[in-house]
């Protein structure tokens, strides 16, 4: 499988994964209320489409990413990991 789409069989919609580290996804926990009431909750990932230019491809790209995601392409530098999501497979 390639991308997202195995994650959208896993009952998780592609839109809510982060690209550069598919471990950020939605969660779902069990909330305790003081009388012991057990409700399902779930927390979505905060992410953010943002566009990086990537100058070796001279065009913009448009990630689906979070905030460590972005501070990782800073420290890195966006071709490493457009490298390393390429040799994954995800885009």
């Amino acid at each position: 499988m390639r991308g997202f789409a195995k994650y959208t069989q896993l009952g998780v919609p592609s839109w809510h994964v982060c690209v550069k580290s598919p471990a950020r996804r939605r969660w779902s926990a069990i909330t305790f209320s003081h009388a012991n009431n057990k409700t399902n909750a779930a927390s979505m990932a905060k992410l953010a489409i943002s566009p990086v230019w990537v100058e070796s491809e001279r065009r913009w790209v448009r990630l689906r990413i979070t905030n460590a995601a972005l501070r990782t392409i800073d420290k890195v530098g966006i071709d490493v990991v457009l490298a390393d999501l390429r040799a994954r497979g995800e885009i």
